[in-house]
Order: C-alpha cells, then sequence, then structure tokens
C-alpha cells in the first residue's frame, strides 16, 4: 500500500488527526512517510496547513502541499473567487507517484468529502485515486447521520472501482450516546467495510510525544496499529 487516499464523509470529521495517526502509527513501524494535501482552503500563506499539522503531531514526515486558497470552500470555488489555478486530479496523481519513490507510505489527504470538486470540469479525489489505483480510507463522524454519508460514501467508491479499504472513527467522544455506540455496529453493516479505528476526540490537542506513544492504540493491524475492532465494540457497543 504505498499509496493511501484519505476522505472525509463530510468536513470537521477528524480527517487531518487521522491521517497524523495513520502516518504516526507507520513511523513507529519503521517505515518512511510523506503526506500530501491535495487542495489546502481557509488558511492564509503564513499559516500552517493541514500537512504541517500532521507533521507536528507524527514526526518526521515529508509534506507537500498543491494549491491553497484564502476562502474556506471547495478547492474549485476557493480558487475561482482567488483567481488562481485549479488543482487537477491528473496533478496530485502525478504528485503522489512522485513521492512514493522515495517513501514507504504516501498520504493524500482530501478536502472535505471525496466528490468535493477541485476544479471546473469536475475532478475530485474520486478521480485522483482512480489514476492512482490507489485505496480509500474514510473518516466518519462517530454520531447520528453518520450512517447515510458513509455507506453513500463507499457504494460510490465501489461504483468507480475502487477500493474502500476501511472507516476510521474520527473523534470518538469520551462518553458516546445510543447512536454512538450502536453505529460501531452498523457502520460494518451497511458499508460493507471494516472499521479500522477510533480516534478519540481531542486528539489532536495532545502533545505530539504522547499522541505518536498513543496513536497506534486508535488504529487496527491493517494500519499497521493495535486496535482491536471486537474488543472495542464489545466495551462500548450497546
Amino acid at each position: 500500500m504505498p499509496v493511501l487516499v484519505i476522505t472525509g464523509t463530510g468536513t470537521e470529521v477528524g480527517k487531518t488527526v487521522v491521517t497524523a495517526a495513520v502516518a504516526a502509527t507507520a513511523l513507529a513501524a519503521g517505515r518512511s512517510v510523506a503526506v500530501l494535501k491535495a487542495a489546502q482552503t481557509g488558511v492564509r500563506p503564513d499559516e500552517p496547513g493541514d500537512a504541517e499539522e500532521v507533521a507536528r503531531l507524527a514526526g518526521a514526515v515529508t509534506t507537500a502541499e498543491l494549491a491553497r486558497y484564502p476562502d474556506p470552500l471547495a478547492p474549485a470555488t476557493a480558487a475561482r473567487r482567488a483567481g488562481r489555478p485549479a488543482v487537477r486530479p491528473h496533478e496530485v496523481a502525478e504528485r503522489a507517484a512522485k513521492l512514493a519513490i522515495d517513501h514507504d507510505l504516501v498520504l493524500v489527504e482530501g478536502a472535505g468529502g471525496l466528490l468535493v470538486r477541485f476544479d471546473a470540469a469536475g475532478g475530485t479525489l474520486a478521480d485522483a485515486a482512480a489514476l492512482l489505483s490507489a485505496p480509500v480510507l474514510v473518516v466518519a463522524p462517530a454520531g447520528l447521520g453518520t450512517l447515510n454519508a458513509t455507506e453513500l460514501t463507499a457504494r460510490e467508491l465501489r461504483g468507480r472501482g475502487l477500493d474502500p479499504v476501511g472507516v476510521v472513527i474520527g473523534s470518538w467522544p469520551g462518553e458516546p450516546d445510543l447512536a454512538a455506540r450502536c453505529n460501531l455496529l452498523d457502520l460494518p453493516d451497511v458499508t460493507g467495510v471494516p472499521l479500522l479505528g477510533a480516534v478519540p476526540a481531542g486528539a489532536g490537542a495532545l502533545d505530539p510525544a504522547g499522541f505518536r506513544t498513543s496513536a497506534p492504540q486508535w488504529l487496527a493491524p491493517r494500519l499497521e496499529g493495535t486496535w482491536d475492532a471486537e474488543a472495542f465494540r464489545v466495551r462500548e457497543a450497546p
């Protein structure tokens, strides 16, 4: 798995923190890691973006960013408003492929959900994943409403001939409600893919050393961690 594409079911679902956890876990396993942010929006030129946040939390990763736009909008819209060139899926694929030459693992983090448009032609992260023939990890929220969005994302991936490798819950609450606990059973059922982890709420606020030590405990062995999905369900599910 030299390239892993990471998408969310929407915005603010914990995608960057999950990317950092995957990176930290791979680094702990002795792998070299690069993180590519396809399009960064809503961040000024002098501010750290998502790739830099992954590096802060995870450690010694190579970071790359194809484009940055100041407005917190979909990349195609933000590019248009800024009067700047849009990111094209083939550019994402080409940069990821180049990074894969010198790294054991390249993590490509999208912007928002799978079908958020990069350019006026309708190019998306799904198109970049197809060009790379890369598996896609889906980051989903824990609570009410997640089943529909996560199932739709998995269906879209399969419809495009892509591999939805699994789902990671981006922010597992300290006191989960009934919906969140039921979703531990229902998410694998409706999506047809395994749960591959649950990152605790607030993990991004940990100090980097604590984050790196803890990250493998949040991810399943498929992602080189030690998280046990069945044991987690037994403890948390109703």
